[in-house]
């Protein structure tokens, strides 16, 4: 949250470095870094489903569009603005509504939903991502990066494909019981019995 810039600027200014407490962040990306310096911070982590330095013929392209987008309506920071993890779900979202309402037929909130689950999107980071059919949750993969001293992760390891969504965690009591099922009649995100 708000509190990640603040936390990190700080880090540096106690001259903690990776090798003494090593962070891993999972909330910090490119745009959070880009405006305090890095060069203390080098070394430390974030998991996130994606990275700007992601090397993937569709991660090249989607930046292209962005630094021709930033450079048309120039917009604050020109050359320097990123991408980030934020950004990617954006346009992998985006797309996938697009397609569910080309599959309904429709704008229709309820037939564009039951369109949601299925659909599948070629990623920036390289993957086709899912959404889940029942719990509408993305099958995305896990990416860990190592900050750099330009503001940038090094991907330093990341799953072989997308994790299965799990919406509702088995090993906490209070959620074990949870489901997500968003099939058409139940259509609830956060319940314990089916809601018709």
């Amino acid at each position: 949250g708000d509190s990640n810039v603040p936390f990190y600027k700080e880090l540096g200014n106690q001259g903690l470095k990776a090798e003494d407490i090593p962070v891993i962040a999972f909330s910090v990306g490119e745009e959070e870094l880009r405006g305090i310096d890095t060069k203390p911070l080098v070394g430390h982590l974030a998991a996130w489903n994606y990275f700007m330095s992601v090397k993937t013929p569709e991660n090249k392209a989607f930046i292209k569009k962005w630094n021709a987008y930033v450079k048309k309506n120039k917009l604050p920071g020109g050359s320097k603005r990123v991408t980030n993890d934020p950004m990617e779900a954006t346009y992998i979202g985006i797309k996938m509504w697009a397609q569910a309402v080309e599959q309904a037929g429709t704008t229709n909130i309820d037939a564009v939903r039951q369109a949601m689950g299925g659909q599948t999107v070629q990623s920036p980071s390289g993957f086709e991502i899912t959404m889940d059919a029942k719990n509408h949750h993305l099958h995305k993969p896990v990416v860990i990066g190592e900050i750099q001293d330009d503001g940038q992760f090094e991907v330093v390891w990341k799953t072989d494909g997308p994790i299965r969504a799990q919406a509702w965690s088995p090993f906490i009591p209070e959620s074990a019981k949870k489901v997500a099922d968003w099939t058409y009649p139940w259509v609830c995100g956060n319940c314990t019995k089916a809601k018709f």
